[in-house]
């Protein structure tokens, strides 16, 4: 009992440092993007057009990142995947340290993204199954909470040290996490069905069954009012701030770090709240309208600098339910199949910043900054609101069960 206890709590802190690794890396880019493309002989105008490409190479690799290490979750076991996804990531964030040319930069950060997008599901997967049903949420709750906190850490090693410097430390940092990986081990409930004849990580299932389909769908929708935030709202902050009028420049680094302190809070809060309230379903509702105030807010009431920083964090703070968003995910589904969920869920939500931002600026070219934000966010945020009264609650749902061919 001593010894399942102190398991569940390493892999809590090791599964909450791997977020914060892949937190680090998704925001580091960012960061170094502009330096790092100019040190390689980029010219200013080419700089939006190559930070396109490698930032898209890296979104691609981390949705395919979350098919392959979400199946070998299943197959092989969840210890396997954080393994195997740490070298990856760390391997390819100290070569990223060494390139010289775009398309070195470009290639590794594909394969950056593909190690990293094993990092979150596996380890929510495992904290799900090793602890408590009434407890589970704490869990998830501290992985979300620290792993955010990566960013502000990624933001302080961007502004501190050369981006090549910056990356090295990345690497660093995860080859380090793979040190303390060794002392844990496989959760129970896979352990029990490692050996069964049963169909382990069938991807395609997801799809083909109805049932699951709509439940899967549904797992990714919620989330998706999150990355709108973080992908038009925060990330084009400066033209945001111009378009409200606000006369003095507004930073995106500033505002990435008010955002993901907010979305640190947030976490915390969502947690808390969906274990006091005993529901992860109305706490999910909560925030996501939460989201439609703040959005509004952000968008139709800003005059100050000041007041637009304070947005960002409480818009942060309103998609701060992405730890219950991932455990919602992870509880849906029976063993067999609970990491290609919880490993895929996540990827895929980021992935939609993709056709997010591709409808924002085909309505630019009819509206203006502010409308066309304005329609995304509620076709968003009325998505999410229908695929969250559809899923059933799962707060101390017994995990131990497979979902039958």
């Amino acid at each position: 009992m001593k010894n399942t206890k102190r398991n569940a709590i390493a892999i809590v802190i090791i599964s909450a440092l791997g977020y914060f690794v892949d937190i680090y890396d998704l925001i580091l880019f960012s960061i170094v993007r502009i330096v790092s493309l100019k040190s390689l002989g980029i010219t200013d105008n080419d700089l939006i057009s190559n930070g396109v490409l490698l930032l898209n190479m890296q979104m691609a690799g981390m949705l395919i990142g979350g098919i392959i290490w979400g199946v070998l979750g299943d197959k092989k076991g969840r210890i396997s995947v954080l393994f195997g996804s740490i070298i990856l990531y760390s391997l390819a964030n100290i070569l990223n340290g060494l390139v010289q040319n775009i398309p070195q930069y470009a290639f590794l950060r594909l394969i950056a993204g593909i190690g990293l997008a094993g990092e979150l599901g596996a380890g929510i997967t495992l904290v799900s199954e090793v602890m408590t049903p009434q407890t589970r949420g704490y869990g998830t709750m501290i992985v979300a909470t620290i792993g955010i906190l990566g960013a502000v850490v990624a933001a302080l090693v961007g502004d501190f040290f050369d981006w090549r410097i910056a990356y090295f430390i990345g690497g660093g940092l995860g080859m380090m996490l793979l040190v303390l990986r060794i002392t844990v081990y496989e959760s129970g409930m896979y352990a029990s069905i490692k050996n069964l004849n049963i169909s382990k990580g069938n991807f395609l299932k997801l799809f083909t069954r109805y049932n699951l389909f709509i439940r899967y769908i549904n797992s990714i929708f919620i989330g998706v009012p999150i990355w709108f935030i973080v992908g038009i709202l925060i990330t084009f902050s400066p033209e945001f701030g111009k378009e409200f009028g606000i006369l003095e420049t507004i930073s995106a680094g500033k505002a990435v770090m008010f955002c993901y302190i907010g979305l640190a809070t947030g976490d915390f809060l969502s947690g808390t709240m969906s274990q006091l309230m005993k529901s992860r379903k109305k706490v999910i509702i909560i925030f996501i309208s939460l989201e439609l105030i703040f959005i509004l807010l952000y968008l139709f009431f800003n005059h100050s600098k000041l007041l637009f920083y304070v947005l960002c964090f409480l818009l942060g703070v309103s998609g701060g339910y992405w730890a219950v968003f991932v455990t919602n995910a992870s509880e849906q589904f029976g063993t067999n199949i609970r990491a290609t969920v919880t490993t895929t869920v996540p990827n895929f939500v980021r992935g939609a910043v993709v056709p997010v931002t591709l409808m924002f600026e085909y309505l630019r070219n009819f509206v203006s900054l502010k409308f066309s934000a304005l329609i995304i966010g509620l076709l968003t945020v009325i998505i999410a609101y229908l695929s969250a009264i559809n899923l059933k609650e799962t707060y101390g749902k017994n995990l131990d069960y497979i979902e039958k061919d």
